[in-house]
């Protein structure tokens, strides 16, 4: 052992810094009583960059009081509006819905495992979706089932290790679906580089309005085609709507039409 000097050998100061209550623990107390009645909550939450895994504690608190699996979709639905800080939604269980009007920062949907996650710009915002950022890096990395639909652009890794979760977003930076084994992505826009790398399951759908989709894709373990059957048309479309109706998006309704 290094000879301490002057220095005591062991703390003998057994602290721990308190970590303080996240937003969650703050939300609970004051939706449960209207869970027990079965009211809808309508109000919205204001969300900051430094709430970080909001929705984690709410789905540990709807599987405490109801068990795993047994919610319907949708059956607690809450809506935020802000900057989401890091890991908002991570992962939250079916039966919980989380509505974000403002943007968000990485790994939102991290492990999603079968929540529901809206992004949109504010109703006040003057930003064109499919030209703007509305989440940060390695979003729904993990992600095992549930939605996302993002009214926006996502930075790199989109989606990396999906494995059972279906998403529409507005495009991505390099690396989307990386070691992707599962679940469906759509990008409503360009992707970057080295996309779809290691991926071996799923499925994902690019609109590649300025066909450059074969400059962007690493061909190791994928293939690609254009739309070709009315099964798969009609499963894009009935996405593409679920993201308008989510969203708002522009694109996606002169998409439909």
């Amino acid at each position: 052992q290094a000879d301490p000097g002057n220095n005591k050998r062991y703390c003998e100061n057994p602290e721990i810094n308190k970590v303080p209550d996240t937003l969650d623990q703050e939300i609970w107390p004051e939706i449960e009583n209207f869970l027990d009645n079965s009211e809808k909550i309508e109000k919205e939450f204001i969300i900051k960059n430094t709430h970080r895994a909001v929705g984690t504690r709410i789905s540990h608190h709807l599987y405490k009081k109801y068990g795993y699996e047994k919610l319907d979709e949708n059956f607690l639905t809450l809506n935020f509006k802000g900057s989401a800080g890091q890991s908002f939604g991570a992962f939250s269980s079916k039966g919980l819905k989380l509505n974000l009007k403002g943007d968000a920062n990485d790994y939102v949907g991290k492990g999603l495992s079968g929540a529901t996650i809206s992004i949109k710009f504010p109703d006040e915002s003057n930003l064109v979706s499919n030209e703007n950022t509305i989440i940060g890096n390695t979003v729904l990395y993990g992600a095992t089932s549930g939605k996302l639909f993002a009214g926006g652009q996502a930075g790199d890794r989109f989606a990396v290790r999906n494995s059972g979760a279906t998403t529409v977003i507005e495009g991505c930076d390099s690396n989307g679906c990386e070691y992707m084994t599962g679940g469906t992505v759509v990008i409503l826009g360009n992707v970057g580089d080295n996309f779809a790398a290691g991926m071996t399951g799923g499925m994902a759908f690019i609109y590649d309005a300025d066909n450059n989709f074969e400059k962007k894709v690493n061909p190791d373990s994928v293939i690609w085609q254009r739309l070709e059957t009315e099964y798969w048309i009609k499963f894009l479309k009935d996405l593409i709507f679920e993201h308008f109706k989510e969203t708002g998006s522009i694109l996606a309704n002169n998409l439909l039409n």
